[in-house]
């Protein structure tokens, strides 16, 4: 995992990072062979947003809020914090007005990371502000003597972006000073709107936008934390301007599946502002996102088609059960289900846990694989 952090004992070495360099900010890049996959984006862009329209208010709601669990929860994964899903869940459903007594969240940190992306899709139309960063980053890190919150860096010492165990470690990236942050986000922020559809400097195409203030963002690294998790919400502002929705997807989830080709298609664009190679690379991962988000939305039509069929014969705890399950998206629920598991989540006997299942199973609502009469027989929802 790579941490953020200033560092004191590191010998400063000369290094011409794309910030040091003369034409700093001043990015070029060619289109030459992102052509079929920037069509690609557009039309996957149409097909969706057209399947989504035509589905039932309550299973459109319900894709959009996974869509917004997964890219909370994997947002936070890429920085080594997992948070509880449930309670991204719950905080997120709140948050809409869909619980009328919502249930107790645990986790301040769900809380504030789901408030994040409701604010991020809610407002996606707005300019950035520093305000809007500023609050950001409160709801990321909420009442905390840790880092500075909702401030920019301001310690002297310098922003390196390292891995490895302490003694050997690696410097990836090292950020500006902090006394020039202030000024380097004041011209971020004015590139931001500028460049957006309604800007004087406008970029046509929403994912080359996006992937330049991803990097651009993550270059100055302003914040002494969180600037990962609020530079990919900058990435799908943009992203959402650009084609006048909120973005059907889930950048974070498809980052967060190869995370080491990530930090490395980073190195090597902040080495340089000739940053095609780096555009190619997140464009790749906005296609990827697009096409998991596909499979989400026919995921979310089976699993409300499922409750239509089966919700009136499953008990409350077999409801509970089958949410929870439910909740880890296609991907399905890792390791299966059996009776240990689902007396942990039901706080039931094995006697009564073993009932609930094999009840399940001639429903036809569990599917039980794995060897026969083996302690390795797990369950999976037949959608």
């Amino acid at each position: 995992m790579l941490v953020c952090e200033p560092i004191k004992y590191y010998n400063r070495l000369m290094r011409r990072y794309n910030w040091q360099q003369s034409d700093w900010p001043d990015f070029s890049y060619t289109l030459s062979g992102l052509e079929e996959n920037l069509f690609e984006f557009a039309e996957k862009v149409g097909r969706l947003s057209g399947i989504l329209e035509s589905l039932p208010e309550n299973i459109r709601q319900e894709t959009l809020i996974d869509l917004m669990l997964e890219e909370a929860v994997k947002t936070s994964e890429i920085e080594g914090e997992y948070l509880s899903r449930q309670d991204v869940m719950s905080s997120i459903r709140k948050n809409l007005g869909i619980y009328t007594s919502a249930p107790a969240i645990k986790d301040p940190k769900a809380e504030g990371m789901a408030e994040l992306m409701i604010d991020v899709r809610n407002t996606f139309k707005e300019p950035l502000t520093i305000e809007k960063l500023f609050n950001w980053h409160r709801l990321l890190f909420g009442d905390t003597d840790k880092v500075r919150v909702g401030e920019w860096r301001v310690h002297e010492d310098p922003m390196q972006v390292v891995s490895g165990a302490m003694g050997k470690e690696k410097v990836h990236f090292e950020a500006p000073p902090s006394a020039r942050v202030p000024m380097e986000m004041d011209r971020f922020i004015d590139w931001f709107n500028e460049t957006m559809p309604s800007g004087e400097k406008k970029l046509q195409d929403a994912p080359i936008r996006s992937a330049i203030a991803h990097l651009y963002f993550e270059s100055i690294h302003p914040f002494e934390d969180g600037n990962g998790r609020i530079g990919r919400a900058i990435a799908e502002k943009a992203l959402s301007q650009g084609i006048g929705r909120p973005a059907l997807l889930s950048l974070s989830e498809a980052i967060e599946s190869d995370k080491k080709a990530y930090y490395e298609a980073l190195k090597v664009g902040q080495r340089s502002n000739e940053v095609t190679p780096w555009i190619h690379y997140f464009v790749d991962v906005i296609l990827q996102a697009q096409e998991k988000a596909g499979q989400q939305v026919e995921f979310s039509l089976r699993k409300v088609k499922f409750f239509d069929k089966y919700e009136d014969q499953l008990s409350e705890r077999q409801k509970k059960v089958i949410n929870r399950m439910l909740e880890e998206g296609p991907d399905g629920f890792e390791g299966g289900m059996n009776a240990r598991k689902y007396m942990g989540i039901t706080k039931v006997s094995k006697a009564t846990a073993t009932r609930d299942i094999q009840q399940l199973v001639d429903m036809g609502v569990f599917v039980r694989y794995g060897k026969a009469g083996g302690r390795s027989i797990r369950y999976r929802v037949n959608l």
